[in-house]
Order: structure tokens, then C-alpha cells, then sequence
């Protein structure tokens, strides 16, 4: 589930949340934070440059947590990844703190690929589509690539369901070369 240095960031501010009764506020800033980074291409080369300083990216980050309304623990959980150096795993904490989320909800992540942003409505399609075939709730954990072209490739535990348009014109190309 959630492992490694960012499994530990995770669960520590996972810890945190539910000890300060926050969980919800929590969630709801880190999929701000989410949508942030999918749509700010100046965030995402912020919280990966080594060149930025501690105390810069420390006033950077706090800024944009500001700005997005996030809760005071999580602002205070940036302020520490910004000190200790550790913005680059942003991302992958706020993955590892849904999947500690939806594991304590009885949930099973479900993490989707698109070529664009999903609307609501398209996300509680998928999610009503997945709960059917897989018979338990699920929690979707969205990220843009423009480089699958088009379709969703799905992830569930082991399973992959792969509808890419860049999987099928690979496809396509190799029964053509045989």
C-alpha cells in the first residue's frame, strides 16, 4: 500500500489527520493540491527543481496553499516537505495517503489514466462502472497523460484494463508488420 519515503509522509500526515479529527478537510485540500499539479505546469517544475532553496520553496509552497484554500495541517505538511527537501514526493504522498484513505473506508483505488481532465459526471460513470464489474466501493485516483492520445487505462490492485488509443494503434501497427 504505502510504502516507501513518501508511504511514510503519508501515513504520518494520515496520522495526524484522524488524531486532529481533520481527515476530511485533509482530503479535500490534497485533491486541490492534485488538480493543481495536473493543470500547473510551474507548480509541478517547483516542487521538482533541486535548484529552488528550502526557505524559497518554503514561501512558493506556502503561497500556493494559500491560494487554494488548503487546511492548516496540510499547510503546515508542506511547510515540512519543503524543509526536509522532500517537495518532489508530493505527488506520490498524496496517492499513498488516498489509497490509506480508501483502505480505511473498505475502498479499492482504483487508478485511471485519461488523455484529458475528467468531468464529475464522467468520473461517477467510471466509478458506478467499476463498482458494478468489481462489486466494491472504489476511489479514483485520476491523472492526466496526454500521451495515451485518448481512452483510460485503468488500474485496480493487479488488474489493468488498457483502452488507450496509443495501445491500440501499437497494436494495430504490429498486426500489420505480421
Amino acid at each position: 500500500m504505502a510504502t516507501g519515503l513518501s508511504g511514510r509522509y503519508a501515513r504520518a500526515l494520515f496520522a495526524l489527520a484522524i488524531e486532529g479529527k481533520a481527515l476530511s478537510a485533509v482530503e479535500a485540500s490534497l485533491t486541490s493540491l492534485r488538480q493543481a499539479l495536473a493543470e500547473s505546469a510551474d507548480l509541478k517544475s517547483l516542487i521538482g527543481s533541486p535548484l529552488v532553496g528550502r526557505g524559497a520553496a518554503g514561501a512558493a509552497v506556502t503561497a500556493v496553499a494559500d491560494g487554494l484554500g488548503v487546511d492548516g495541517l496540510t499547510r503546515n505538511f508542506l511547510g515540512v516537505l519543503a524543509a526536509n527537501r522532500r517537495l518532489a514526493l508530493l505527488p506520490a504522498v498524496i496517492r499513498d495517503f488516498a489509497a490509506l484513505n480508501a483502505h480505511r473506508k473498505g475502498e479499492v483505488t482504483a487508478d485511471v489514466t485519461a488523455a484529458h481532465a475528467l468531468t464529475d459526471a464522467q468520473r461517477q460513470a467510471l466509478a458506478a462502472k467499476l463498482k458494478a464489474g468489481i462489486g466494491r466501493d472504489l476511489a479514483l485516483n485520476v491523472t492526466v497523460d496526454p500521451a495515451i492520445l485518448g481512452g483510460l487505462v485503468v488500474r485496480v490492485g493487479s488488474r489493468m484494463i488498457d483502452s488507450s488509443l496509443k495501445t491500440r494503434l501499437e497494436n494495430l501497427g504490429q498486426a500489420l508488420k505480421a
